[in-house]
């Protein structure tokens, strides 16, 4: 166990930082960077109503030229689900088993806390380290997303600002510390399909048009189609239904209309207008009378074995002596905001079998390494 790093983590985990509300997550951050020698930004952004904490945190070496490393994550938490079922107090922070239970304690403040301290340790050893140390925090990743690091790196391309490789702090560890990175993500893209018919009694089926009936037949063929194989770093894309409804809720009437939700995860062997137009294709060809609004809330991205992989990688191995594997598995995050203006991105962090249950923790054990993790990384990069 790290002493500083679980002092840190646990004043993190003490702030009820629910999403987008950061609780003053951020403003503790800053002030351990500040002394360090980073010039730090609060950049809020959204509605008075959900208003959304970012930070921006930069410190420039004066070693001469090297590359920009950020480190990037999220303040903010899922809600705790009924407080009754956990253990303990959510918020406050607990030990226990040798873990450390408390929400946000794997997704991610233990991410955010060790950083800090890798920082912290490094910058003591290389003063004057090459290129330049960065922190990209928001506190709107378990929400909308829409106020968050998508806005923050609108912000940093307006400046002009250059990212060369990104570690987001994302939980990617399955059953060891150490034992995965996430090299890449899957793009996601979600559609509302609303299928229209005539509402009608249900024993006069000639006086109305069932809605239901003429969108399976194109629902079950674009279940059954293949959208592509795939390749080596992305599985073959999938095209799922998550809600489907119709009908009044009595017995005796055919409904006037059907709405389907559902989302493709697509690799980059797919585009989105690709797969929109061959989705159109089949609606049409069946021959329903229909509307369909889509939502692209991310394109895929992937990050080859290079600089910021081999420094990773290399690191996980000094410290932890696993050779880690490279995934592009699981859901989004918000390095698909970072990967359009950083050519280098990865997640790494602390085992996720616990993140957003019920008696979320983590082991206390992991903090040290964790931290020596993201140091290593750092003199593999700017010392």
């Amino acid at each position: 166990m790290h002493l500083p790093t679980l002092t840190l983590l646990e004043q993190l985990i003490a702030r009820r930082s629910v999403t987008p509300d950061d609780a003053g997550c951020q403003a503790l951050i800053a002030a351990e960077l500040r002394p360090l020698g980073f010039d730090c930004h609060d950049l809020p952004f959204g509605p008075d109503d959900f208003r959304v904490s970012n930070l921006w945190a930069k410190r420039r070496g004066t070693g001469g030229e090297g590359p920009t490393l950020v480190f990037a994550g999220h303040t903010d938490v899922v809600p705790t689900g009924p407080v009754a079922l956990w253990s303990s107090d959510p918020f406050v922070p607990t030990h226990r088993d040798g873990r450390l239970w408390g929400r946000g304690s794997a997704d991610m403040k233990t991410s955010l806390a060790a950083m800090v301290e890798a920082v912290r340790e490094f910058v003591a050893a290389h003063p004057d380290h090459r290129g330049a140390i960065a922190f990209l925090l928001t506190s709107d990743e378990e929400g909308p997303a829409r106020d968050g690091t998508v806005k923050v790196c609108d912000w940093l391309e307006a400046r002009g600002e250059r990212l060369d490789a990104c570690i987001v702090g994302e939980p990617t560890s399955v059953e060891r510390l150490g034992d995965m990175v996430k090299n890449g993500r899957r793009g996601s893209m979600s559609g509302r399909l609303t299928v229209r018919g005539v509402q009608g009694h249900i024993a006069y089926p000639h006086l109305a048009k069932n809605p239901i009936h003429l969108a399976m037949p194109a629902l079950a063929e674009l279940a059954g189609l293949e959208w592509d194989r795939g390749n080596d770093h992305f599985p073959p894309t999938s095209w799922q239904i998550s809600n489907l409804n119709a009908g009044t809720g009595a017995t005796n009437v055919i409904p006037g209309e059907l709405v389907a939700d559902f989302n493709f995860r697509f690799s980059t062997e797919s585009t989105p207008e690709g797969l929109q137009a061959r989705v159109h294709e089949v609606l049409d060809r069946h021959g329903l009378d229909y509307h369909l609004d889509w939502s692209l809330s991310g394109r895929p991205f992937l990050t080859r074995p290079g600089p910021l992989v081999d420094a990773l990688a290399g690191a996980i191995h000094d410290i932890t002596g696993l050779q880690t594997e490279l995934s592009t598995s699981g859901g989004t995050s918000d390095g698909r905001f970072i990967a359009r203006i950083c050519p280098q991105v990865v997640e790494f962090g602390p085992v996720n079998a616990t993140i957003h249950k019920i008696d979320e923790n983590c082991e206390l054990s992991a903090l040290g390494p964790l931290k020596d993790i993201y140091r290593r990384t750092l003199e593999r990069l700017l010392a």
